[in-house]
């Protein structure tokens, strides 16, 4: 697949709200996830490791919606903007969120993503 046939499938699944699919189909299995922040999850290796990740965001969040734009493609890369709103299981507070992911993309699959909030 080309840089826009990824581009445009990935961000097809997310806008349809399938997040967890665009992954399972997309990512390679040595992708690497970024995100702007410290912590244990500031930077995770492989796809299995990566879907963990997202696990418990999904665990730790009650999502109220999400609205995906893009993709915006440049050579290798994508990116997408995602506006959440979410409510943190935890504390119950109600955030909106604006991030920007950028997609890095190699033989068909995405080796790394990079979050921007």
């Amino acid at each position: 697949m080309t840089i826009a046939e990824v581009a445009k499938a990935f961000a097809e699944l997310c806008k349809s709200g399938d997040h967890e699919a665009a992954g399972a189909r997309f990512w390679a299995e040595d992708v690497v996830s970024r995100e702007a922040m410290d912590g244990p999850m500031a930077e995770v290796r492989g796809k299995a490791a990566v879907k963990a990740k997202g696990d418990w965001w999904y665990d730790n969040h009650e999502v109220h919606s999400v609205e995906t734009e893009g993709p915006f493609i440049h050579g290798d890369q994508f990116a997408l903007r995602f506006a959440m709103d979410v409510t943190a299981k935890q504390t119950g507070q109600r955030i909106q969120m604006a991030e920007i992911g950028l997609y890095t993309v190699a033989d068909g699959k995405v080796v790394e993503e990079r979050f921007f909030y």
